[in-house]
């Protein structure tokens, strides 16, 4: 039997991890040489990254991240400095779309699908503009011999890398496709929905008696039915209902030793809430999400301010840098030569007012800052000369602590 890995790598390798409904040809496979034939639905476990959204941790991780991704801006850089004049190519990538949402879906088919597709529009030889694309109709390729990469995408198979921009969420040697966390942890969330499926059908479909009669005397079938029939208000005989004037909700009348145990279970019990705080634990380690930006608590640990601040931290340097690296690369390469690509990655790791402002006080006494420099790091514009002139005025002479210094005074 192959081993996870390979399956995994076959998996991915041709297409087969995207959804059941987008697949090019329902015959498809039929025409496939073995070695490179899409593994059965069981192998796959029926979890695609659609059915995996309908769980509310799923999309609300998928949501915290591109929704932090989509409020960076991007700039560029020349030397280690910020070139001043942003490109239109930077500022607003694809035409059709504001650059936030760019960002965005680029985002979401990365954490989805594990690999995001630009698609590069040339104008006299240069790139003018980039369009994402639906990752579950792109279908990439590498020639083993010559290592020459294509794609095949809405019935064109001669796109190259010049035409298209592969970007991954982590590449993994011998593997075409790039790996996300939906098609690498795919047993985890198909448990995950399992469970979630059989809490919500339970009532409904479980299968669970609300009670039990129960005897001392032995019962044939007959019997049993009887009884069972006269609980629900039924003739014993014929099993129509009997009298309305004889209630289900009325007084039972057992024999023959019969007594009646009720089956009752907590709403905890009914809801598998354990299981669902397992689940919830688990996808946002997953997804790379700290637990106090996915509102859920972890067993045995304590949220104070200071953990949560350095949980804000890790989250941007440790999980969401990932993508955002794959995506300063990508920019970088269609920005003319020597200028780089960098997310402004501030607006995350602002600290709150109070921690910021003495910051700024200690850079502005130790004179390795000016004024400007820190209302620049605020947003705001430099001092004008009015503005320079009451600050001068306003600052207060220091005082004297010293008899004699009073008198030099």
């Amino acid at each position: 039997m192959p081993s996870f890995w390979s399956r995994t790598a076959a998996l991915l390798s041709t297409g087969a991890a995207v959804t059941e409904a987008r697949s090019a040809e329902p015959n498809a496979a039929d025409t496939m040489p073995d070695e490179v034939r899409p593994p059965s639905r069981s192998e796959v476990v029926g979890v695609t990254p659609d059915r995996a959204m309908t769980l509310s941790t799923v999309f609300r991780a998928v949501q915290i991240h591109t929704t932090a991704i989509a409020q960076l801006s991007v700039q560029i850089e020349r030397g280690g400095r910020v070139v001043a004049d942003t490109p239109a190519l930077v500022q607003k990538p694809c035409l059709s779309m504001s650059r936030s949402r760019f960002l965005e879906e680029t985002a979401a088919a990365l954490y989805l699908h594990g690999n995001a597709y630009w698609r590069r529009i040339h104008l006299d030889g240069a790139v003018v503009e980039l369009v994402p694309l639906d990752p579950r109709k792109v279908q990439p390729f590498t020639d083993p011999k010559t290592g020459r990469k294509t794609f095949t995408y809405d019935g064109r198979t001669d796109w190259t890398t010049l035409d298209i921009q592969h970007l991954k969420f982590l590449s993994v040697p011998g593997m075409t496709l790039g790996l996300g966390p939906i098609q690498a942890a795919r047993f985890e969330i198909a448990g995950a929905l399992d469970a979630r499926d059989y809490g919500s059908g339970f009532f409904r479909e479980g299968g669970v008696p609300s009670g039990v009669l129960k005897s001392d005397q032995d019962l044939n079938g007959d019997d049993a039915r009887a009884y069972r029939r006269m609980w629900h208000g039924r003739d014993p005989e014929t099993g129509e209902p009997l009298d309305p004037e004889d209630s289900r909700n009325d007084v039972r009348v057992l024999g023959k030793g019969l007594s009646y145990d009720y089956l009752g279970l907590k709403p905890s019990d009914v809801q598998f809430l354990e299981s669902q705080q397992f689940s919830t634990t688990q996808i946002a380690r997953l997804m790379g999400v700290p637990s106090s930006l996915f509102l859920a608590s972890v067993q045995g640990g304590s949220q104070t301010y200071a953990n949560v601040e350095q949980d804000w931290i890790g989250y941007v340097r440790f999980s969401l840098m990932n993508v955002l690296r794959e995506m300063e690369e990508a920019f970088t390469e269609v920005t003319p030569r020597g200028q780089v690509a960098r997310f402004n990655i501030d607006v995350l790791l602002r600290t709150d007012t109070k921690t910021r402002y003495e910051a700024h006080a200690s850079a502005l006494e130790a004179k390795w800052k000016t004024r400007d420099e820190v209302r620049d790091d605020e947003g705001l514009a430099p001092l004008t000369d009015a503005q320079r002139a009451d600050i001068d005025t306003a600052v207060p002479a220091k005082p004297a602590t010293t008899p004699q210094e009073t008198e030099n005074a």
